[in-house]
């Protein structure tokens, strides 16, 4: 937990950090017009200023810790075997810090720079929730973490990238590889508790993963499907009977394979959800004291699938870090992991609750991963031009016959498309060129190739029907 006490030199550096998220959050809540580039970078280069003096004042509070313990060690009987000192506790700056950027890295994302170092930091914490939920269930496969090794190495080639490019300051370069290498070592241990599975094991672990999901979703439900309930229940009565003496046993039943606690584990919290579940049809809802939660969750659970599906119409990648807080406050009121009344006592519908939270934070990532770069201002023309793209598909698919004139409305609004560029560009209204120049490019050069081949399609109906 992030200490209170902010030492005196860092003060200064808290008081600009507040400034810069109170200006990122006015320009958030601006709808009035476009965010452009010109408008983030300024407070970019502000956020890299500060960074640079935060780590200027404790690397030289490092090195005069470290001289001290040299020195200490010079005249006394230290362990010579020290690994040096720690790195100064997280405080309060590191905590707003946090709240910067991941207002920051959304803006990146909205004006078209989502493949740059900013970017990367609500992925880099969009990854490190999840892979934290898996950690505290133990649901989890190569196959579930494979996805994850891959992110994380786009991510990181990304930013070395932008190094080599000079085209991020070192300050920022470092912090972000810091996160994601804090990351990496999550996947890593993950990936470890894996290894202790032994050979014959390794398919009993994977279905009870199985079905430790199909039964998350269950308890998701308002109503879970009685049928399905029941033969998930059978199937995990029967994967327990195979236990001798609380032990899965190898072949022949003479020797005890590795991983006992993993499987044990996801098998005891598959009866965990069981009886959650049960509890809830005993009662037909969630418990009362949990009920406000449980709306609420559901609420934003619906409205992040209905943005996985319209995002590009109607989202602004900043609007995403109203849907973190939200999550961060719930995920604040457990206690040791669960969610209590006011009595302070675990309720019922525990499960239901982290399985819809863990589904928000999922989503959440998926749009992130998912943001195209291309900057806000252009994207009515790439919306438009994929809406034409569609179209043109769909014709393409069924056929005709068809006449000059049922291609009329698409060379029209491709012309008209085409008419908003100047020297091959698409300019802003102060005369900028926004990011995603390249991604609009192809997809009006793949209009045209579309309607140029139902125009031969076209000329080849009226070529036969000639010969006739």
């Amino acid at each position: 937990m992030a200490s209170s006490m902010v030492p005196q030199e860092e003060l200064p550096v808290l008081e600009a950090f507040i400034n810069i998220r109170n200006r990122l959050t006015a320009l958030k809540k601006d709808t009035t017009k476009f965010i452009r580039t010109q408008d983030v970078m300024p407070i970019y280069n502000a956020v890299v200023k500060q960074v640079t003096k935060l780590n200027e004042i404790r690397d030289e509070h490092t090195s005069h810790h470290a001289s001290t313990l040299a020195s200490n060690a010079a005249s006394s009987s230290a362990d010579p075997n020290s690994s040096g000192p720690a790195p100064p506790e997280p405080n309060r700056v590191d905590t707003i810090l946090a709240d910067v950027f991941a207002l920051l890295s959304l803006f990146f994302m909205t004006i078209g720079k989502s493949r740059e170092t900013p970017a990367a930091y609500s992925q880099i914490a969009a990854i490190r929730q999840i892979l934290s939920f898996m950690n505290e269930t133990g649901a989890y496969t190569e196959a579930f973490l494979s996805p994850f090794r891959e992110r994380i190495d786009q991510l990181k080639e990304m930013i070395k990238r932008d190094s080599e490019e000079g085209k991020h300051p070192e300050p920022i370069v470092r912090l972000m590889l810091r996160k994601l290498q804090g990351v990496e070592r999550q996947y890593s241990d993950l990936m470890a508790s894996l290894s202790v599975i032994s050979i014959e094991l390794v398919p009993i672990h994977q279905r009870l993963v199985a079905l430790r999901k199909q039964m998350a979703i269950l308890a998701g439900e308002p109503k879970p499907n009685k049928t399905e309930f029941k033969a998930v229940m059978e199937e995990l009565r029967k994967i327990d009977a195979k236990r001798v003496d609380g032990k899965f046993l190898g072949p022949g039943g003479s020797s005890v394979p590795e991983g006992q606690a993993l499987l044990s584990g996801l098998l005891d919290q598959c009866f965990d959800v069981a009886q959650d579940i049960k509890a809830r049809e005993a009662e037909e809802d969630v418990s009362p004291s949990l009920q406000p939660i449980y709306e609420r969750l559901s609420d934003m659970k619906a409205q992040l699938d209905r943005l996985t599906l319209t995002h590009r119409w109607t989202l602004r990648e900043t609007d995403l870090y109203n849907y973190v807080m939200s999550l961060r406050e719930i995920d604040s009121m457990r206690v040791d992991g669960k969610f209590v009344d006011t009595d302070g006592n675990k309720a019922e519908g525990q499960y239901a609750l982290l399985f819809l939270l863990r589904r928000c934070y999922g989503l959440i990532y998926r749009l992130m991963s998912e943001s195209e770069p291309i900057s806000e201002e252009l994207m009515p023309i790439a919306n438009k031009l994929s809406t034409i793209k569609k179209c043109l598909n769909e014709v393409l698919k069924y056929g005709g016959p068809y006449t000059p004139r049922d291609l009329y409305p698409y060379h029209l609004a491709l012309h008209q498309i085409d008419s908003l560029r100047r020297d091959g560009k698409f300019y802003a209204d102060d005369g900028s060129i926004p990011e995603g120049q390249a991604i609009l490019v192809a997809q009006l050069s793949e209009a045209h190739e579309l309607l140029e081949m139902l125009k031969e399609s076209m000329s080849d109906e009226e070529s036969d029907e000639e010969e006739v």
